[in-house]
């Protein structure tokens, strides 16, 4: 029997294909019974129903959460936190997991936060102490770093702003960020074909989802995409990747199905795993929209993002990354500026690279655990 149990908890498409090559490296360890417990877009058939994925790469599903969203306003959303927190409780309570591993911020990650915290099972937080003014990511982020016992933050910027929320500093560890080390390790046999035919820099993707806590309207918001892309789709094709599921994202969805109908030159993903993403936008002239992955892989891809407005706003960023309101006519500045810039060498440093991070997420996992140091109840550390 191995004598260490890690659970890792995942809601979406892009939590699980940012720790996948971490979490293999925690299942070949003799000593480690790693379980994924599954909720959110993965059990949607709308979203592809990733699930699927997961059992492919030959990790164990213990448990399957749906959240049963019909719709994605703020009412569902709340009925479906209320049942992975209840769900999820039930859980912890049969399963004394040694360590719950959680990555980020999406509101169905709150709810494990609590569940875990509730039965007094100790929490590692990845990707805590970032900014995402835009969104209601960011107090749900903060919120769980709070309720974890352990802490990997992507910079030394974020380390020091958990520290500044209470938490210990020798439980908040520097360790970079995995997708930024991922682009390095694309598994070309894993990709689409469907990906892999698209003609190299001769398309922009496109990945817009919502902007939850400033009271923008996401219809008018992609609307002004669009209408910041007109310039370019003449030249370029577009290729759009589907929205998450967080609230407004159905009348996104709709409109950018919609708008693909109506240009032959526009394509659609509704989904991608991690390898064929990460070498669709390798192989773009840029990123536009305000996905997280703009922020923190395009550099590391040596690709251009044009990051739209609020949703990633306070977040660390490279030089490559072009920041503009959400208003057409900025949008087609910045691609006039990108294709400019595009004549020349890329020479942006991602500042959330680190080498070896996988592995290095790994051992200090393992340290982690030889602690031993249940960690539910914690003192708060005064600056």
């Amino acid at each position: 029997m191995r004598p260490y149990r890690i659970a890792y908890a995942t809601g979406s498409r892009a939590d699980y294909g940012i720790v996948r090559r971490y979490l293999s490296a925690l299942q070949q360890d003799g000593e480690i019974a790693l379980s994924l417990l599954v909720t959110g877009s993965h059990l949607e058939r709308k979203y592809g129903y990733t699930v699927d994925a997961i059992r492919a790469d030959g990790f164990d599903v213990a448990l399957e959460v749906p959240l049963q969203l019909s719709s994605t306003d703020n009412v569902q959303v709340l009925d479906g936190m209320g049942r992975v927190m209840s769900a999820f409780g039930r859980h912890f309570e049969r399963e004394r997991y040694d360590l719950v591993i959680l990555l980020g911020d999406r509101y169905e990650m709150m709810g494990v936060a609590i569940a875990a915290a509730m039965q007094r099972l100790p929490v590692l937080h990845l990707h805590g102490g970032e900014v995402t003014a835009g969104n209601y990511d960011e107090f749900i982020r903060h919120s769980i770093s709070k309720m974890s016992s352990f802490h990997f933050t992507s910079t030394e910027e974020y380390r020091r702003r958990v520290i500044q929320l209470g938490e210990a500093p020798d439980r908040v560890f520097y360790m970079g960020a995995l997708g930024a080390e991922n682009c390095a390790f694309i598994s070309e046999p894993r990709v689409s074909e469907a990906v892999k035919a698209l003609p190299h820099k001769q398309y922009l993707v496109v990945a817009f989802h919502p902007e939850t806590l400033t009271g923008a309207d996401p219809l008018s918001q992609v609307r002004e995409v669009l209408e910041g892309l007109a310039d370019v789709q003449e030249r370029y094709a577009l290729v759009f990747i589907g929205t998450n599921a967080d609230t407004g994202s159905d009348a996104i969805r709709e409109t950018v199905r919609a708008y693909v109908e109506a240009h032959p030159r526009a394509g659609y993903f509704e989904s991608l795993d991690s390898d064929s993403y990460m070498y669709l936008l390798r192989h773009a002239l840029c990123l536009v929209g305000n996905s997280s992955s703009g922020i923190i892989e395009a550099p590391s891809l040596s690709v251009y993002t044009v990051d739209v407005g609020d949703r990633q706003r306070g977040r660390v960023r490279a030089e490559s990354v072009l920041h503009v309101p959400c208003k057409g006519a900025e949008i087609k500045k910045a691609l006039a500026e990108v294709e400019a810039r595009a004549r020349e060498p890329f020479c942006a440093k991602n500042p959330y690279y680190l080498a070896n991070t996988a592995q290095s997420y790994y051992q200090k996992t393992k340290e982690i655990l030889k602690l031993k140091k249940g960690a539910v109840a914690k003192d708060f550390y005064d600056l």
